[in-house]
């Protein structure tokens, strides 16, 4: 193979590849933030990485389902603050008292009123999920003031990734950025459905 073939390989190789990026670089970038707002990506919770986008832009939802080989699950969002839910969902004083469990590694699932996430997020099942991660993503989160898709960032029926050299290939290449945050020991959140008439908890 010629000098000039291999290196436009590797070249096109390189650029399909993710952008890694840590805490320091979000804190002292103020613009990778607007581009993560744009972007699908990889990032830590209080439990393990999840791979997600605003969840408000149907385009980038679709490809998270895309990537993650995943048509039918409806997927969770993490909200940038509790308002959303009292504006937006059924809330029972059950709600109340499991929505002041958060931040924590809880996902609750809740009866939508009105929408504040694209159709596909949980493709019109009526409920949704929601988490508060406790961990200092959460923060950059906030700032960026959108819902954010959170799926566990692996192929479906793949195992969970909790460090970098978890990670699927086909993830690292199709995602934009990956914010590493060294190895995570956590297990998928808890779930806590609210949506039915007796409060069900699932351990994962």
């Amino acid at each position: 193979m010629g000098f000039l073939k291999l290196f436009k390989q590797r070249l096109v190789f390189f650029f399909l590849m993710a952008r890694i990026i840590n805490r320091d670089e979000l804190k002292s970038d103020p613009r990778l933030l607007l581009e993560l707002k744009k972007s699908v990506f990889v990032y830590p919770t209080d439990t393990i990485y999840g791979i997600g986008c605003d969840a408000m832009d149907a385009k980038l939802v679709a490809r998270v389902r895309e990537i993650k080989i995943s048509n039918e699950q409806p997927f969770s969002i993490i909200i940038p603050n509790k308002n959303l839910v009292t504006s937006n969902c059924e809330m029972t004083p059950d709600v109340k008292s499991w929505l002041d469990k958060l931040p924590g590694p809880y996902t609750l699932i809740l009866k939508v009123k009105k929408k504040f996430f694209a159709d596909n997020v949980n493709n019109n099942s009526g409920t949704i999920g929601i988490r508060i991660p406790n961990n200092w993503f959460y923060e950059f989160i906030k700032k960026m003031k959108i819902c954010v898709v959170t799926t566990s960032a692996n192929l479906t029926g793949h195992d969970f990734m909790t460090r970098l050299e978890d990670i699927d290939d086909e993830i690292e290449k199709k995602v934009d950025f990956i914010i590493f945050d060294g190895p995570l020991k956590g297990r998928p959140s808890t779930i806590i459905n609210l949506a039915k008439d007796a409060v069900e908890i699932k351990e994962r």
